[in-house]
């Protein structure tokens, strides 16, 4: 009994003194936002002086329209405020040069302009970019849900095809919570979290940056700062993808959305306890969404949703089965 009484005690303490020395979750928010600022900042002054670049622009009724715009000033979205209020509020993606562009993104050559939405005769880019913001949205909303409570870290974003369901977001909660289960009310809170951000229609503002850079903004996490190493080193200009959004700024592995309010439906229907990894228990948190411009019935929504429940499998890179190898033997011929 007694031996059980010092081990509580010891327990608390050291909880206690962790809790005093990690950072709380607003402290973490404003150093990651005093770093995008400040890189961001540096990146517009590359461009002191006021210089003009031609934007033509691609699209249904648009062929031939030629825009006069301010190098690595104005942005897509710039673009579109000079067309008509359809383009503003519709768009949710860029084609500069034939090569995926956020919104908020920069011009910094003369180029042309195809902008993106979710009722294009094939929408699949913009749909995945949709199902990843959907999924940054979800982690957003996880990292605050436990307060400073409880230490929330967000892996990387496994990218999953629309068709697989749920878009997904991996996480490691607090040891304290391993044997946590959510309930449905648990589900809900998440989801109206989520609702709140969808709201305000906050603005996904990209930065591109070099990997000192991301980790000097994840500088309180060693997981995040591997991811940055692992995308960097995947990438071909050797640089990765930040985003913004209100306070918290993320990691991403390809283009989002423009901004939150282009989601309509949203619910959060799942998370799942995985397996034990290098950081904790790994947790997959699975949600639903359908954008703006499409709706469902609530009937349909719940069929959808049901789906929605299930685990997402999503094979790691060391699991992917290879292609056979072609076969180079030459037919042979008839004689």
């Amino acid at each position: 009994m007694a031996t059980r009484t010092v081990c509580q005690v010891l327990h608390r303490r050291f909880a206690s003194t962790v809790a005093a020395v990690r950072p709380s979750v607003a402290e973490i928010h404003s150093q990651r936002n005093a770093v995008f600022s400040r890189e961001q900042a540096r990146q517009r002054a590359l461009y002191p002086r006021i210089e003009k670049i031609e934007v033509s622009m691609q699209g249904p009724g648009l062929d031939g329209t030629l825009l006069i715009m301010n190098r690595g000033m104005s942005t897509p979205l710039s673009c579109a405020r000079h067309l008509t209020e359809h383009h503003v509020t519709s768009s949710a993606l860029a084609l500069v040069d034939g090569e995926l562009w956020p919104l908020h993104q920069p011009l910094t050559q003369s180029c042309s302009l195809t902008l993106l939405t979710f009722k294009d005769s094939d929408p699949t880019l913009v749909n995945q970019a949709y199902w990843r913001s959907c999924a940054a949205l979800l982690g957003q909303v996880l990292e605050t849900a436990f307060k400073d409570d409880f230490t929330v870290e967000l892996l990387s974003t496994p990218e999953v095809p629309v068709i697989s369901g749920a878009f997904c977001c991996d996480v490691v909660l607090d040891p304290q919570l391993d044997s946590w289960t959510p309930s449905e009310e648990s589900l809900r809170s998440l989801t109206r979290g989520a609702q709140q951000l969808i709201h305000q229609d906050l603005a996904w503002e990209p930065l591109e940056v070099a990997p000192s850079v991301a980790l000097e903004v994840f500088s309180h996490s060693r997981c995040k700062q591997e991811e940055v190493e692992q995308k960097a080193a995947q990438s071909p200009k050797g640089t990765v993808m930040l985003y913004r959004c209100g306070e918290h700024v993320l990691l991403s592995g390809g283009p989002l959305v423009a901004r939150t309010g282009l989601c309509s439906q949203y619910e959060v229907t799942a998370l799942h306890s995985l397996e034990q990894g290098p950081w904790g228990l790994h947790r997959r948190a699975q949600g639903l969404s359908l954008p703006l411009q499409l709706q469902a019935h609530h009937t349909v929504w719940r069929k959808l949703r049901q789906r929605a429940e299930k685990l997402v499998e999503v094979q790691r890179p060391e699991e992917v089965t290879p292609p056979p190898p072609v076969d180079s033997t030459p037919p042979p011929t008839s004689q």
